[in-house]
């Protein structure tokens, strides 16, 4: 079985025939689903999903893309959605200075909200960086400092040296469609060395589909494309990458009960 550990499945190009995308991913073998809020507005739409598919669990977060309109929200309003049974993770937050969106004092702001309500929770959280790989260490390292949280990278693109210094402070990585691409050769270096117990695969889907899907829309089903090149990257089976990695996801996010 395999988890995608990240799919926006409220999103057009999925929302439009979610039976049919969470179908088609079932039969390719994925198990599970974490479907990923960006903004506040989204959180009811997308918990109503992981209450009505057993199999889909949410997240409650704001993309820095959306901390400008979301600069006055208070850890209060996280923790309280965080209370929901179906609410396993908080996220997507985090750094993107590629579009600068929202200013960068806001985004770290709101960022550093979000890494309070994980470790108030006990929740991971689920981050966005790019772009910004020095600021994004400095909260991470900062912010540990003041105690312990779960955290992953999703959909990682950054450098070997932000993955070794993710890793010292005990996150996960986790690898979307943007592996398989042919230009993305330091990518694939870093998703082959990755520890066994700090791995995770995504589609980020709508977006990113894989090779053999490029020029799609991303669906779940994906997944298990990006897993068989990862697999072959790291020299083991399909079969053990997708144990080792839905183990991986249990142990992260230990609410959703597998």
């Amino acid at each position: 079985m395999l988890i995608d550990s990240h799919c926006h499945l409220e999103y057009k190009g999925l929302v439009e025939d979610q039976a049919g995308v969470l179908a088609r991913a079932r039969a390719a073998g994925v198990g599970g689903f974490l479907s990923i809020s960006t903004r506040q507005r989204e959180w009811d739409q997308v918990i109503a999903t992981a209450e009505r598919e057993s199999d889909v669990w949410a997240s409650v977060g704001i993309h820095p893309h959306e901390a400008d309109g979301h600069a006055d929200m208070g850890e209060a309003a996280l923790v309280e959605a965080t209370e929901h049974p179906r609410v396993i993770a908080i996220g997507e937050t985090g750094l993107d200075y590629y579009y600068d969106h929202s200013d960068r004092d806001t985004q770290k702001a709101l960022f550093r909200k979000h890494i309070s309500v994980a470790r108030e929770t006990g929740l991971p959280l689920i981050i966005h960086t790019r772009e910004a790989e020095h600021d994004t260490a400095t909260i991470l390292r900062d912010e540990m400092e003041k105690g312990a949280y779960p955290a992953l990278i999703h959909c990682f693109t950054a450098s070997a040296d932000f993955a070794r210094t993710v890793l010292d402070l005990g996150l996960t990585i986790s690898i979307s469609g943007i592996v398989t691409f042919k230009n993305a050769k330091d990518l694939q270096a870093i998703a082959a060395d990755i520890p066994d117990d700090r791995l995770l695969v995504e589609t980020d889907a709508p977006f990113l589909a894989p090779v053999p899907h490029r020029g799609q829309v991303c669906e779940p089903s994906f997944v298990a494309d990006t897993a068989r090149f990862v697999a072959d990257l790291r020299g083991v089976s399909s079969e053990f990458l997708a144990e080792t990695t839905t183990r991986n996801f249990a142990r992260l996010f230990g609410k959703a009960a597998l």
